[in-house]
């Protein structure tokens, strides 16, 4: 099969954005999650991976309120609205961190294909399954 010339205007690119790092104390995760938000606008098919203590970007429960930062985990739960519906969790990082599938933000979307079902967004995959995701990707940013 022969790969779509990228480079040509009004090709949609498949662009995945890793977050490695804690959701605090450094600005990537917040920059990733703006430059989701500018990818979905320009119409590319976005999706994010979370590994290493990128994991604690979604997690359920963050109170921010001791390090005086704003709590922008409810921001993810946004992206539905912005067709960004591909959220992949790494399970051994899950589990490294002693966090399971329920310690996560319970993040959906509509699908207007399916009669506005709620969907989940989040899917947890094995390490070896988010590597043959990400090596369908035309584009990965990490963070």
């Amino acid at each position: 099969m022969e790969e779509p010339d990228v480079s040509q205007p009004g090709v949609t690119k498949k662009f995945m954005y890793v977050n490695r790092r804690a959701p605090y104390g450094t600005v990537y995760a917040l920059e990733s999650l703006e430059v989701v938000l500018i990818g979905a606008a320009f119409d590319q098919d976005v999706s994010l991976a979370f590994l290493d203590d990128g994991v604690f970007q979604i997690v359920k429960g963050q109170d921010t309120a001791g390090i005086g930062m704003k709590n922008f985990s409810p921001t993810y739960r946004a992206l539905g609205d912005y067709e960004v519906t591909k959220l992949y969790v790494e399970k051994e990082s899950l589990e490294t961190r002693g966090l399971s599938e329920d310690d996560l933000l319970e993040i959906t979307y509509e699908d207007e294909d399916d009669d506005w079902a709620e969907k989940p967004s989040i899917h947890v995959v094995k390490r070896d399954e988010m590597t043959q995701l990400m090596a369908q990707q035309d584009v990965i940013l990490s963070f």
